[in-house]
């Protein structure tokens, strides 16, 4: 009840239209509701409750379109900003009027969509909607001089509290995010984005910058095509990355801190808390706007603007945080954005010249590979989420694999070394291969097709090899799903590559069960000592027993086509193999071997 009272308090003290009072009242809720995140609606308190706060957030909107003083305005935005957290008290902040007044102390205001300061709706109209004048006028990107805080010395905190009310909204409204849209916003916000090199603005202003355009390119499609066609977004938030980094540029494509060039990767000092912060956003933003660019063609232009970004990219996958959980959550938005980046343009991951240190593979330099090896072999072994987590990196790995044969090859040397172990399944043991191995048979089909795919590509999409490394039976899913259960090789297009057989597989060839890939010990024949009519009694049995369990639906018989794919047996195929139980079409030859490209 102390809360309904003092909210009948607040209202009071705002209705006499005193600034003095009202600041006062304002200051007070602010510093009581500050730590407040949740509302609730059970009782009819709760219900009463959030009428008044509605009523409370039309009042402050109506102070802060009369001329207030700085200090007013920051306690009205801290107010919207506290009632903005609550998703059913939203009416008062959703109308085109209102969104148009906080962008406006935001500094993001559009020439053609802003509302005046001292506007009023007009006697039969519906506050929020636009005059005669605005539905004439054509959106102009030109920014608000007037509307907009004085830009020679901006009030920075009031400009962060519109920013964080306006995200607020838009998190938890549908409409808010229409009119944000229809107010162009995104323009705005643009506008000031490309002030990255100006000292005016602090830290909070540009890291809500982001979280505002990242909130536009996450909820809205068309905003997202708009920040990446019209408004450039690629080159405006890939500059906006190298000036938050501190980079320059010593070479074509190739990056470096400025200040500290020369200096090895892992020597570099680690990036401060703001420019991480900063940096993940921008990365987040750029998530956003090139989500599509893997399923279609860019032009030598757009190519170009992706390469810039890449070499940027790799820095950041090279760079470290303040702390290894900070460093890690970089590493995973920069692997989510190189995921979206035009397969041919992943080549600047091995544009740096070899120096000191660097890892070294045929006179490339493989540093950020093995970095992304690293990174993904750390979330394999973390084992949680692995769609979320593992999938990006593999994903990655195995792209540049198929498409930069010395990205293949280091990988290949590093996942699938010369085989020497025969004695034990591929599916056992700690090394990396045995990781991905396990993962072929995981209970997620995304996870299991990926890890089967990053190994098939290392093997050149060879069906012998991906046999020789997983076993016949972890490599099944992915041969039935290609065609390929009968033998061969893929579509892919792969150089040649040496032999990898050792001495030791080599002995030991001829006496692998293939659908297991190791050594087993003999056996003993079950149908030892029978007569031929005791083992075609038995055949006949079990053929029975396979018709009786597929009529009743138990089982599916399949059998391999000519095709390679697997097919259901019929009735009448397994009367045919009542016939011949020990009939097998003849395969086709394999050509495929080690020596081949």
């Amino acid at each position: 009840m102390a809360l309904k009272m003092d909210l009948n308090t607040i209202i009071e003290q705002m209705e006499t239209g005193e600034q003095d009072t009202a600041l006062t009242a304002l200051q007070t809720y602010n510093k009581e509701m500050n730590q407040c995140f949740t509302f609730s609606r059970e009782e009819e308190q709760d219900r009463e409750e959030e009428k008044l706060r509605q009523h409370l957030g039309e009042l402050v909107l109506s102070f802060l379109n009369r001329e207030l003083q700085p200090s007013c305005q920051l306690a009205c935005l801290e107010t919207v900003r506290i009632l903005s957290r609550d998703k059913h008290c939203l009416d008062p902040f959703i109308s085109r009027s209102a969104m148009s007044t906080l962008a406006r102390y935001a500094g993001i205001a559009v020439a053609g969509t802003a509302t005046p300061a001292n506007s009023k709706p007009v006697e039969g109209q519906v506050e929020g909607e636009g005059g005669e004048g605005e539905q004439a006028e054509e959106v102009s990107s030109e920014l608000v001089k007037e509307a907009s805080p004085p830009s020679e010395n901006p009030d920075q905190e009031v400009i962060v509290e519109a920013l964080k009310s306006i995200c607020n909204i838009l998190l938890h409204n549908e409409t808010g995010q229409v009119v944000a849209a229809d107010l162009q916003l995104i323009k705005g916000v643009a506008e000031r984005l490309k002030q990255c090199h100006d000292p005016t603005w602090n830290h909070e202003v540009r890291f809500f910058d982001l979280r505002l355009t990242f909130l536009l390119t996450a909820l809205r499609v068309d905003i997202r095509a708009q920040l990446a066609q019209e408004l450039h977004g690629i080159s405006l938030l890939g500059n906006q990355l190298d000036a938050t980094l501190g980079l320059c540029w010593p070479d074509t494509l190739e990056t470096a801190r400025a200040g500290l060039e020369g200096v090895p990767p892992e020597e570099l000092p680690p990036l401060s808390r703001e420019q991480t912060e900063v940096a993940m956003e921008i990365l987040k933003i750029l998530f956003n706007i090139t989500f599509d660019t893997t399923r279609r063609k860019v032009d030598e232009e757009e190519a170009a603007e992706y390469r810039h970004l890449g070499a940027i990219l790799r820095h950041c996958l090279m760079s470290h945080a303040d702390g290894e959980e900070r460093t890690e959550e970089f590493h995973s938005h920069t692997v989510n954005l190189l995921g979206n980046l035009p397969l041919p343009c992943l080549d600047v991951l091995l544009m740096p010249k070899v120096q000191q240190g660097s890892i070294e593979y045929m006179g490339v330099n493989m540093d950020a590979v093995n970095m992304l090896l690293e990174f993904m072999e750390k979330r394999l072994d973390r084992g949680h989420k692995l769609k979320e987590t593992l999938l990006p990196s593999l994903n990655l790995l195995t792209e540049s694999g198929r498409i930069h044969r010395e990205t293949r090859k280091f990988l290949r040397s590093k996942v699938l070394p010369p085989l020497r172990d025969v004695k034990n399944r591929p599916e056992v043991g700690n090394a990396l291969r045995n990781k991905l191995v396990r993962l072929m048979t995981h209970i997620d089909t995304d996870v299991k097709n990926c890890a089967a795919e990053f190994l098939f590509v290392l093997c050149k999409e060879s069906v012998s090899r991906f046999i020789k490394y997983t076993g016949y039976g972890n490599a099944a899913g992915l041969l039935a799903a290609r065609g390929l259960l009968r033998g061969g090789r893929d579509s892919g297009i792969y150089s040649e590559d040496e032999d990898s057989e050792t001495e030791e597989y080599r002995e030991a060839k001829a006496h692998i069960n293939p659908i297991t890939g190791v050594v087993e010990e003999d056996q003993p024949n079950p149908m030892e000592g029978m007569t031929e009519e005791q083992k075609e009694y038995e055949a006949m049995k079990l053929v029975n027993m396979f018709d009786k369990l597929s009529r009743t639906n138990v089982i599916q018989p399949m059998q391999l086509g000519m095709d390679g794919k697997m097919r259901e047996m019929t009735p009448e195929d397994l009367h045919k193999l009542t016939h011949n139980p020990l009939f097998q079409p003849e395969e086709p030859a394999d050509s495929d071997n080690e020596d081949e490209a």
